[in-house]
């Protein structure tokens, strides 16, 4: 039952996260939806960093429960794929067929790269850590 607490708390988090960053980029995103991009991108950076960072048998290894507050109840509550879609939508419906496809690809683009991102600056990371590690084990030893 515990889990089930976690991925909702942090769910919960997400959303009023979300709620709070589209309401800071209201103004900007009038005619074209750059609090949703900017949100898919931050939410595919910390899954990615995040899970790379804690992976099973990692320096950084947390409890799945954390893994799961994290990856799938705050991510998973502040990204908005369905908010996209939607919104990817209605610019088809309107006809602005040339900002429908923008969105589709910039949020595709930056978001597979953000997930890369945070991979390769969680790895960078444990390897830093893994030699300062070793480094501290020598002078101490």
């Amino acid at each position: 039952m515990s889990t089930y607490l976690w991925i909702t708390l942090g769910s919960a988090l997400g959303g009023v996260a979300r709620y709070a960053l589209t309401r800071l980029t209201l103004d900007s995103s009038s005619s074209f939806p750059w609090g949703t991009i900017l949100i898919n991108v931050i939410g595919c950076f910390v899954i990615g960093f995040f899970g790379t960072l804690t992976f099973p048998g990692s320096r950084f290894e947390v409890p799945e429960n954390i893994r799961l507050f994290v990856m799938i109840g705050l991510c998973g509550g502040f990204t908005t794929f369905s908010s996209f879609s939607l919104q990817t939508f209605d610019l088809i419906r309107t006809g602005e067929l040339s900002r429908a496809l923008a969105n589709v690809v910039m949020s595709v683009v930056l978001c597979l790269g953000s997930v890369a991102l945070g991979h390769m600056v969680a790895h960078r990371g444990n390897a830093i850590f893994a030699v300062a590690a070793n480094q501290e084990e020598e002078y101490t030893g």
